[in-house]
């Protein structure tokens, strides 16, 4: 039997860590069924064990560092 995996939507700021509840950039789509939600912190913390039950991980860990994107056009700057 063949698992065909639907793609995740993107996480959202509604969207908070399983273990603290802070906004979640993590999720985790377990092989017995069912999902987890992880801030960056907490995924990197338990990141050995995860890998070990995930089916998928979705990692949205770079929304952290990448620069947000101006909403300005060039005839507005």
């Amino acid at each position: 039997m063949t698992t065909v995996l639907t793609p995740a939507s993107p996480l959202t700021a509604a969207d908070r860590c399983d273990r603290c509840g802070a906004q979640a950039y993590l999720r985790v789509v377990l092989l017995s069924g069912g999902e987890l939600l992880f801030c960056a912190h907490h995924g990197r913390k338990f990141e050995p064990e995860l890998k070990k039950i995930a089916a998928e991980i979705q990692d949205e860990t770079e929304r952290l560092t990448s620069a947000p994107s101006s909403t300005a056009s060039d005839e507005e700057r």
